[in-house]
């Protein structure tokens, strides 16, 4: 028999919840509940960062819709203050808290695919690489991420940068549907022309407004066979590297995404042995546009003087998108912020070149994502999601293994990030908070003058707050 377990409430109290009441909670799940004295709750509790480290007092592990309304039921009859896990790769570690109320969609995966409509029904537990997987049996894909263990839910929810989004926008910008169970415990389904409300408050809101059990995505041609660029050059060149790299994006077509990262050469046969582990700038890109173009279009920025390595050429896109992955473990500390940026001139190549050589991790980086064109394209106000209107993102990458580093990494993060602040308008991409250690004005750069809006969409969905999110929208 489980035992009582004491709970955090919506009021921020705590309370006991009975044997009895865990009891009939179960009895009614395909699922299950992990307690404290499970066998698997350990296992249940560990999450991609392992710099995370929390206790949940009961984690509900779905197994279907019905185990969602379920539990939505009981921690709204409970007043218990909910979160929720889809891939468990949130960086702050935001689908656990501590004595909270985790509603687990993990064992929740399938991905079913309509080739005719180019539509993709994907529930709320499943991965990028099983999206991927599915789709590319087609030759679609769906504008998501870049690392495959990334949970769906969790990305799309707060934006979704990728690959495809200079050419068909952000995640949410491809969502056609969700189906959501609200707060009152009822499924509902919200797109352009039922709850649109709802529908636009969660492109870009996160989990405020209820449990995301399943996302309808347009899919777009692509692959099997993509163009990607992995020229890598030594730091001391990065003026002239980063210079390049603006001019060559700027004029470049929607078809090719880069990131122009300051990282560590790899320890890998086509790297010269002097260079592994050193400091360098790693201009990664990929073009989705005709294939026989797509040589000529990554080749300017593989010609920015000679590279000490070039890793680039052909690929399947599902390689591409499982490339990255072997730099994020499961298990790593990481911890990553953001800050968009108006201009990538000499000031701030700078800054970040500095910053680049100063890591106190050899695994951290510093990432320049180019953004607009597609995404841009959306009006600031049609989905919640509003910082639409800048040409580069920096994501801030402290990554590390050994506890003990901690704070050394976590300072150089957050120094980089307040160096930056003075080349920018405001707005941080929620999908790299940090900790969410300034909430409100998180809050504020991301949704802008969409925040009221957001507020009012809470009250009707969610007055009592059971669903706090990553960061808190607090209903009007």
């Amino acid at each position: 028999m489980m035992k009582a377990v004491r709970m955090n409430t919506i009021s921020g109290k705590t309370a006991d919840l009975s044997t009895e009441a865990l009891a009939s909670l179960n009895a009614g799940l395909r699922g299950e509940i992990i307690t404290a004295e499970h066998e698997q709750y350990a296992a249940a509790c560990m999450v991609w960062n392992g710099l995370i480290a929390k206790k949940p007092g009961v984690l509900v592990r779905c197994q279907d819709v019905a185990d969602v309304i379920a539990a939505v039921r009981f921690a709204g009859e409970h007043s218990l203050r909910v979160s929720v896990r889809g891939g468990g790769h949130n960086v702050a570690g935001a689908c656990l808290a501590d004595d909270g109320f985790v509603i687990d969609l993990s064992a929740m995966r399938s991905v079913r695919v309509d080739p005719q409509r180019r539509v993709a029904r994907v529930a709320g537990g499943a991965r990028l690489g099983d999206l991927d997987q599915e789709t590319q049996v087609f030759g679609l894909a769906a504008p998501v991420g870049v690392v495959s263990a990334t949970g769906v839910a969790g990305l799309t929810l707060h934006g979704g940068t990728g690959w495809l989004l200079r050419k068909h926008g952000l995640a949410i910008d491809n969502l056609l549907a969700v189906e959501v169970v609200t707060a009152d415990g009822r499924l509902r389904r919200a797109d352009q022309r039922q709850h649109e409300d709802l529908f636009w408050a969660i492109r870009g809101g996160g989990g405020n407004f209820g449990v995301v059990t399943s996302f309808e995505f347009q899919l777009h041609p692509v692959g099997p066979q993509v163009w990607f660029s992995v020229p890598m050059y030594p730091l001391d060149r990065a003026p002239e590297v980063m210079a390049a790299f603006r001019k060559i994006m700027g004029e470049s077509p929607d078809e090719l995404m880069a990131i122009g990262v300051y990282w560590s050469a790899p320890a890998v046969p086509e790297v010269p042995v002097q260079y592994h582990g050193a400091p360098v700038v790693i201009l990664l890109s990929c073009y989705t546009g005709p294939f026989e173009q797509g040589e000529k279009a990554i080749a300017p920025l593989r010609t920015i003087g000679t590279p000490i390595a070039d890793l680039s050429g052909p690929m399947r896109w599902l390689e591409v998108q499982k490339f990255l992955d072997g730099d994020y473990p499961d298990g790593g500390m990481y911890y990553w912020k953001s800050i968009f940026l108006d201009r990538l001139d000499e000031q701030v190549i700078d800054t970040l070149s500095r910053h680049a050589a100063g890591r106190p991790s050899s695994l951290s980086s510093i990432d320049i994502w180019t953004l607009g064109r597609a995404m841009g394209r959306v009006s600031e106000t049609a989905t919640a999601f509003y910082k639409r209107d800048a040409p580069y993102m920096i994501g801030i990458e402290a990554n590390w293994t050994a506890a003990e580093d901690s704070d050394a990494n976590i300072d150089w993060a957050r120094k980089l990030y307040q160096d930056l602040r003075e080349y920018t308008r405001g707005g941080e991409y929620l999908n790299f908070p940090g900790f969410f250690e300034n909430r409100e004005n998180q809050l504020a750069g991301a949704y802008g003058a969409n925040l009221p809006r957001l507020q009012a969409v809470k009250a009707t969905y969610d007055p009592e707050n059971l669903f706090a999110g990553a960061v808190n929208i607090q209903p009007a």
